[in-house]
């Protein structure tokens, strides 16, 4: 049986892609094709390089190309993209291209604090402030509106009024690392 190919977008220090590619690392059914930046600066690609798996950098007026990323995957023969702190809006071409085989993870129980400026710290700002009882995160296909595409899987965490940002922010990662690839790796076998 062939592989199933992923491409990972990320823009930043990449945790959650380098947690994919050490998880696939030796799956006999799912590799990682290469991970695509849209900074050049972005610790995801030096940390991609030194585990082997290809990078690519492109700027921001590139990765607004649908027809450019759906080419781009096709010339790798990437069959999934998985969105791991990318943060950049994902043309149409593209979700078109890959419709229900491109997965996002959301730093939170969505709907709640989703769409455009909510990302990493702004979202954990913004649930701390309103007092919320649990926050967690959301694995989801990719649609044409931010954070709403269907939803696969929820995991959740419960906060106390003792909680900062940073401890909202490790409760997270935890949720992230834990879950994500097996979600992913899920759903790519089952689809």
């Amino acid at each position: 049986m062939q592989k199933k190919r992923i491409a990972i977008f990320a823009s930043g220090t990449g945790s959650n892609a380098v947690n994919l590619i050490r998880f696939f690392r030796e799956d006999a059914q799912v590799e990682v094709a290469f991970v695509l930046s849209n900074k050049a600066e972005a610790k995801v690609l030096s940390s991609a390089k030194e585990l082997g798996v290809a990078t690519l950098h492109f700027d921001n007026a590139q990765v607004a190309d649908g027809n450019f990323l759906v080419q781009l995957c096709q010339e790798h023969q990437v069959d999934w993209v998985v969105l791991a702190g990318y943060l950049r809006l994902i043309p149409a071409e593209l979700i078109q291209a890959f419709d229900r085989k491109m997965i996002n993870l959301h730093p939170s129980l969505l709907p709640n604090y989703g769409g455009k400026g909510m990302h990493g710290r702004n979202v954990h700002e913004a649930v701390i402030a309103n007092g919320e009882s649990k926050s967690g995160i959301t694995i989801h296909f990719v649609n044409e509106e931010f954070d709403k595409g269907e939803i696969i899987a929820q995991f959740h965490c419960k906060l106390t009024s003792e909680d900062t940002v940073e401890s909202l922010e490790g409760k997270i990662r935890y949720l992230e690392q834990t879950y994500l690839p097996t979600v992913v790796r899920g759903a790519i076998l089952n689809q």
